[in-house]
């Protein structure tokens, strides 16, 4: 039986206009999914309900088999998170953010983070405002894929991607994916993207999930 990395179970809430109906979902170990639907459909809403201690919903979400309200904090170890949202010091390098970040993850491994940015041609000492936008998400994974989480959330991170790093950080997904240990769910508004680079695909519209399964069931059906 295959491990389930994430699960959705009746979930309801809104936070501020936006609103999830009833979502149900599993996405389970060493897949990639990805999660479509226009401008306000709800996808940055559903992972910040993963992601904040604080979301107000009913029905359950489940990491590795444990309800994150049960435990957010220590949960908070299986996931990695990328995002332009995603805070870090801007006047600081990202050696530096990461000898500040790093004591709140129990796994956080330093060197495998010096070797990724260095595999990645990212500078440890630059100012993290100075690097470029394909510099910071590449930063942002190296941290990601230094505290070994078991879920990564991407959220709109391929817009405005040029087409040879696009390729590249597709390979860095498949890469952390490969061992059958982690997960990734993303999210996009880019339906080719979407339905060629992922496993399973969640299409959201108002806050439900109006279609969910196998991307190659999807691409089938369009």
């Amino acid at each position: 039986m295959e491990e389930m990395i994430l699960e959705f179970t009746n979930v309801t809430g809104s936070k501020g206009k936006f609103r999830l109906q009833d979502l149900n979902f599993g996405l389970p170990a060493g897949y990639m999914m990805g999660l479509m639907g226009a401008n306000g459909a709800g996808k940055s809403t559903l992972m910040s309900y993963i992601m904040r201690e604080d979301a107000k919903y009913t029905g359950s979400i489940k990491i590795c088999g444990q309800d994150i309200r049960e435990n957010h904090a220590y949960l908070r170890n299986y996931i990695g998170f990328v995002s332009e949202d995603n805070g870090f010091f801007e006047s600081l390098s990202p050696m530096d953010n990461v000898n500040l970040m790093a004591k709140f993850y129990e796994t956080f491994d330093k060197e495998l983070f010096q070797e990724t940015m260095k595999e990645m041609g990212v500078s440890l000492s630059t100012m993290y405002y100075k690097l470029s936008r394909g510099e910071k998400l590449k930063f942002q994974m190296a941290f990601a894929m230094a505290h070994h989480p078991k879920l990564y959330l991407l959220d709109e991170v391929t817009v405005g991607m040029d087409p040879v790093f696009r390729l590249d950080f597709f390979k860095i997904l498949h890469k952390v994916i490969e061992t059958g240990e982690a997960s990734v769910l993303m999210t996009s508004h880019i339906e080719s993207e979407m339905k060629q680079r992922t496993d399973f695909l969640g299409i959201m519209d108002e806050g439900k999930l109006t279609w969910f399964g196998e991307s190659l069931d999807y691409r089938q059906e369009a």
